[in-house]
């Protein structure tokens, strides 16, 4: 006992001495610390600290490239003072419209053993840790960077929320990855991603009574989208490149660009679940607006036939149908998916269009992204791919008065393909059109960026629930999972609310539950999986919600809630708040919630009726301390005046 108490101290000694030297930054309420060390090998570690407590031990910092090693032999040259940084923006398509942001900022410089330096630039504010690399020297030609260090070392009881990321040229037509995976939930850190291709941002972890939420910046055209690593031993995750197949063929993969040179932003929400839920981190650290006219991009709701009725709705009498439909219910879009131009045809697209402007509906068209990069059939095809079609077609689509297009089936996290996703947006807002993408991958605060991008897939959303039974059969715990994770920082584009259930399959949700994803869900622009024939079956309270129903939201509530098990959010509209609330399990739940938020105790209240398909109304009356039953994969939506 003596000899192991004994090693045990002299192991002790050598970590300390390992990492004997610090520098320290805090959040300025100084319940967060960021904390950097160079050890006595020359390699940059960090570490987080929560209100005292470790939620990151020893975590690794640095990179490779071609021509430099930033990980070895790495010497010390000087650290700032922390200084504090501010930021206020607006953004329409986020959870809230005004948007603060404050931290303390500390950049640490070392130099390798060719003498060219490195800083690492940390930001901690409030709610998390922000950090990137910067080569401040200059040079004339093109640098590559062939691997990053960086990583994630939680505790070993840790626990984690986590998607994998598919692999590359799977799946129908060769179409992934599409970030469409399954939620691994609450599994033992160290736990290796199941399809062997990493796990994929944002990334929820539970480490010593805190939560952490990890992301990162979407990258300029000069470095490539990551994420963490298929193996994670001891729960240390880093972070890695993409597939060597998801690239524009002969264009990058990897980080390339002369010097100087940032690298994205790696965030890392830490805190309580409201602290995770409430961050505006993603956006925060995002770029600035790079367009101009940015107040012509309209949030809104838009009627979809493609969901509920698939390929063979895609026809002008139908599409003139829900055009009618999305009038009636004041919503702003119609969303005409694939193969319109064979179908339904240019000329009377335009006569759809006219239309639709006489109901004051604008309308959406479908693109495949093109490309050799898949195997998919549908059209149009090839307009996106370069400079000149793209305007072509853009202008076409403005003189015919189509406000938007859903771009679809792109390939993968390479340099260059995240290059491309720049490229059609900022072509699109030249010509005042917004941008939705489907078989995407992850906004990373690019609607920041570029405000005409309304949404982005990038989750497995409803239409995978009209494919097969088991999607429709677990629907419900990942519907609780979300928005933990994947629609925490960005819009997402889920195309929720089947009040009728889905066809063919036995239904894993109630009609509340789905009425309650319609706010529940935060996305530039929400197309609504429900059509005009059952939306007709609803009582008139659920209709005249949904056609007042808030095309943005001003701020955001975390009320209660477990990843996978339930949650309830409230968001504001003016001065209007909604709260949603949805049950992921099979058992009922007793919620005592907390609204004393709201500015008025008159709340109604939308729930199931005597079934899983049916409604009630009520009306609640006199205090914001509210009890509330959650039925079985059920849901509710309140609102308060």
């Amino acid at each position: 006992m003596k000899k192991h108490i004994i090693l045990s101290l002299i192991a002790l000694c050598s970590v300390l001495q390992l990492y004997a030297k610090e520098v320290e930054v805090s959040s300025p309420d100084k319940t967060l610390k960021a904390s950097l060390t160079l050890n006595s090998k020359g390699q940059l570690f960090y570490r987080i600290f929560k209100n005292g407590q470790q939620v990151l031990e020893y975590s690794k910092l640095g990179l490779i490239r071609a021509d430099q090693d930033f990980l070895h032999q790495l010497k010390f040259v000087s650290v700032s003072k922390p200084v504090k940084v501010t930021d206020h923006y607006q953004l329409a398509v986020a959870k809230r419209f005004e948007n603060n942001y404050e931290a303390n900022k500390l950049v640490f410089t070392v130099s390798n053993a060719q003498k060219a330096l490195m800083e690492v630039i940390f930001q901690v504010s409030d709610d998390g840790v922000a950090f990137r690399y910067h080569f401040p020297d200059k040079s004339s030609g093109l640098k590559e960077i062939t691997s990053e260090a960086t990583s994630f070392n939680f505790p070993a009881e840790a626990k984690a929320w986590l998607q994998p990321m598919s692999v590359a040229k799977t799946g129908w037509s060769q179409t992934n990855p599409s970030y469409e995976e399954f939620y691994e939930k609450e599994i033992p850190v160290g736990t290796p991603a199941p399809l062997k291709a990493g796990w994929v941002y944002p990334a929820l972890f539970k480490s010593n009574g805190n939560w952490v939420l990890i992301t990162e910046t979407f990258p300029e055209k000069d470095y490539c989208g990551t994420r963490l690593s298929t193996e994670s031993p001891a729960g240390e995750y880093t972070v890695t490149f993409p597939d060597q197949r998801e690239v524009i063929p002969g264009k990058a993969l990897n980080p390339t660009s002369s010097l100087p040179w940032y690298s994205p932003w790696r965030i890392l929400a830490v805190g309580s679940l409201k602290t995770i839920v409430e961050s505006t981190l993603g956006t925060d650290l995002a770029k600035p607006a790079k367009i101009k006219n940015v107040a012509d991009f309209k949030p809104g709701i838009s009627s979809w036939s493609w969901v509920m009725l698939k390929d063979d709705s895609t026809v002008y009498d139908v599409q003139k149908k829900f055009i009618d439909y999305a009038a009636d219910m004041n919503w702003d879009y119609c969303l005409v998916d694939a193969d319109w131009h064979k179908k339904i045809g240019h000329d009377k697209i335009a006569e759809l269009s006219k239309y639709a402007q006489t109901k004051n509906v604008a309308l959406i068209l479908w693109y495949n992204s093109a490309g050799n990069w898949n195997t998919v059939p549908y059209g149009p095809k090839d307009f996106m791919l370069t400079e000149a079609s793209r305007d072509k077609e853009f202008a076409w689509l403005q003189s015919i008065g189509v406000k938007g297009v859903k771009v679809d089936f792109f390939g993968g996290d390479g340099q260059s393909m995240m290059a491309y996703y720049q490229d059609i947006l900022t072509s699109a807002a030249k010509y005042g059109v917004s941008v939705n993408c489907h078989g995407s991958t992850l906004p990373r605060g690019l609607q920041r960026t570029f405000p005409n991008l309304m949404t982005m897939e990038a989750i497995r959303g409803m239409e995978f629930r009209t494919f097969e039974q088991k999607d429709e059969n677990v629907a419900a715990s990942h519907i609780a999972t979300i928005p933990f994770t994947r629609n925490v920082f960005d819009p997402m584009d889920y195309t929720p609310m089947a009040l009728g259930g889905v066809p063919r399959f036995e239904r894993g949700t109630t009609s509340a539950m789905e009425l309650a994803t319609a706010v529940l869900f935060q996305s530039g622009v929400t197309h609504m999986a429900e059509t005009p024939t059952r939306m007709a079956k609803a009582p008139a309270y659920v209709q005249d919600l949904l056609k007042h129903l808030p095309s943005h939201w001003d701020d955001i509530r975390f009320v209660d809630g477990y990843p996978g098990k339930y949650c309830v959010l409230a968001r504001k509209a003016g001065n209007k708040w909604y709260i949603a609330g949805i049950n992921g399990e099979k058992d009922s739940k007793e919620l005592n919630l907390d609204l004393s938020f709201l500015p008025s105790t008159s709340i109604t209240m939308i729930t199931e009726g005597k079934d899983a398909m049916g409604f009630s109304s009520a009306s609640l009356q006199g205090s914001t301390k509210v009890k509330v039953t959650l039925n079985p994969h059920g849901g509710f939506l309140m609102l308060s005046q």
